[in-house]
């Protein structure tokens, strides 16, 4: 029965069927244009909470912070916890978000910039959807070949995952992600944890772990030469700038109720997220000891593990564990895929078809232009040599507008030349410092060709490190992007002022849905409430709320570090 048993199978079908059928059930809410993309912004903290944690946390992540861990050891973790030290702005930055009284992030780019820049910023939001949707499929796709012994190829698990998320994420819209995400995030509570104990157990516990692992660099949070202190400064200020231009974030920060329900869900969503992070760490430095000859790809070794342990615990368990993956990977594509058609709906066709149609017709767009980028997804999976490689390569693509965004929301002198210059500047050195290829067909390669004039500490084993890559198009994007800005022409002062009177404005209760930054009727804009009383700037002065949550996020930061800390002592 393809390497399962009938109990297995039994779990993953009931659990197939089942999510299908409630994700469908979902599609009976959907009445307009906005409540497919954003759900009404009817959903509470609990429901928001799992719907950031689900659409958050993929069985790709896991995938690759095992691989990464299993290559470099526990500093590994980074390759998810770079976003632990974002956590924190997550509280500050989401009601931001709920005050756009928008539907996509692309709406911000129009009302602060105007139509070509929120243009440039769907064309490239779709870029990093197809991009997401391909790295999960690939993740989950090697994990489920490697459990099943090689019998189910991974490209036609990919197929089957697809279609299933595909079904009820084209019928019931973000209501149906939402929903769907509350029960598939408590699923991938159960998938990151699930093995763990299983493979302490096998090698011998910690105790085991310690006499095992020879070398002590493995051993070390922070490793020398690679994942540095520096590199993991970089990668989470990457991280930060890129966050808030992820097609998704405004579903995740402005689907609930209020401002707080998007706090809470956002914020501790993710603090969900980081701690099964740990586990998945602790998962691939088991492997270390398990698998003295490298498995090829890497990709598999968490999917190998499954294999061999859980058989030997108790019938279903394969099952399970496969049902609590798919449920992992099919609860982030659902949302990636709905948010991309709001995208390409509010973003890209009104703006070249118009605005005369009917809802009806918006939302059939949307649906038809998810299913292209779901297929550009697997498209990029079946090309994508490892899962780590695909993460590296979404972290620099996702961060190329986060300047634009940044400055354009602190500063009232970005302009539309400056937004552009920054985004195809920084676009420029990413490529510039890259491999371009086509299959075989090689057009440049920076590595071959200039990185041995670098200084040594700007190389890992004769490459361009990524920390510093980052910064050489991070740091061209934001200089072009004020100084063009400078010698350009402002964005007219009427246009900035409605916006900013938008985004000071707290939301009031039972608020109507209107327009992308529109007050509704009988609101009075806030006042303005600034920390440099200067009229080109407009950083605003943090709330009690704001400061208590901010430090509280920080405190369970530290905390989280301390834990790793004191789990490795015990190795």
């Amino acid at each position: 029965m393809l390497g399962f048993e009938l109990m297995d199978w039994i779990i993953i079908l009931g659990y197939l069927i089942g999510i299908t059928v409630i994700g469908t059930w979902a599609a009976r809410r959907v009445k307009s244009a906005a409540s497919y993309f954003i759900g009404d912004r009817k959903f509470g903290k609990w429901m928001m909470m799992f719907f950031m944690f689900g659409s958050g946390t993929h069985s790709d992540q896991a995938v690759s912070v095992a691989a990464k861990t299993y290559q470099s050891g526990v500093s590994g973790i980074w390759y998810q916890w770079q976003w632990l030290f974002v956590t924190p702005f997550y509280w500050l930055i989401a009601p931001v978000f709920r005050r756009m009284r928008a539907v996509t992030t692309g709406d911000y780019f129009e009302h602060r910039y105007g139509p070509s820049v929120s243009v440039l910023y769907a064309m490239i939001a779709m870029i990093q959807f197809t991009l997401m949707i391909g790295m999960m499929l690939k993740g989950t796709g090697a994990m489920v070949e490697a459990i099943s012994g090689g019998r189910i190829n991974e490209t036609v698990a990919m197929i089957i995952m697809t279609m299933m998320f595909v079904t009820y994420g084209i019928a019931g819209g973000m209501n149906a992600a939402i929903v769907t995400d509350f029960i598939q995030g408590i699923l991938t509570i159960f998938f990151s944890f699930l093995l763990l104990p299983f493979a302490l157990d096998k090698v011998g516990g910690m105790n085991g772990l310690r006499e095992s692992i020879q070398n002590p660099t493995m051993l070390k949070i922070v490793a020398p030469r690679e994942i540095t202190a520096f590199y993991i400064a970089i990668i989470a200020l990457n991280a930060l700038i890129g966050w808030v231009t992820q097609p998704h974030t405004m579903a995740v920060c402005a689907a609930g109720k209020s401002e707080m329900e998007g706090r809470i869900g956002v914020t501790f969503g993710m603090f969900g997220k980081r701690i099964c992070t740990i586990a998945w760490m602790l998962t691939g430095l088991c492997a270390v000891v398990l698998y003295t000859t490298k498995p090829d790809p890497v990709d598999k070794v968490y999917g190998m593990m499954a294999r061999e342990l859980l058989p030997t615990i108790a019938p279903g368990l394969i099952g399970l564990f496969i049902a609590c993956m798919l449920a992992s990977v099919m609860s982030s594509c659902d949302a990636f895929m709905v948010a991309s058609a709001g995208l390409f709906t509010e973003n890209l066709y009104k703006k070249i078809i118009g605005r005369s149609h009917d809802e009806k017709h918006y939302v059939l767009v949307g649906r038809l232009s998810s299913l292209v980028v779901v297929a550009s997804g697997i498209l990029f999976a079946m090309a994508l040599e490892s899962v780590v490689r695909g993460l590296e390569i979404f972290w620099t693509v996702a961060a190329m507008m986060g300047i634009a965004f940044w400055v354009g929301l602190f500063w009232r002198r970005a302009t539309v030349a400056g937004a552009w210059a920054g985004t195809l500047g920084s676009f420029a050195v990413l490529l510039f410092t890259s491999r371009i290829a086509f299959g075989e067909y090689e057009i440049w390669d920076f590595n071959m060709r200039l990185s041995h004039f670098l200084p040594a500490f700007m190389l890992y084993e004769g490459t361009l490190l990524l920390s510093w890559q980052m910064v050489f198009y991070l740091s061209i994007g934001f200089v072009l992007l004020v100084v063009v800005s400078l010698f350009t022409r402002p964005v007219s002062s009427m246009q900035l002022d409605s916006l900013y009177e938008c985004l000071r404005t707290p939301i009031t209760s039972d608020e109507p849905e209107t327009k992308p930054f529109t007050l509704p009727e009988r609101v009075t804009p806030a006042s303005r409430q600034v920390l440099f009383n200067h009229p080109d700037f407009e950083i605003p002065k943090p709330t009690l709320v704001g400061i208590a949550g901010f430090l509280g996020s920080w405190i369970i930061v530290a905390a989280l570090i301390g834990v790793v800390y004191w789990i490795m002592a015990q190795v």
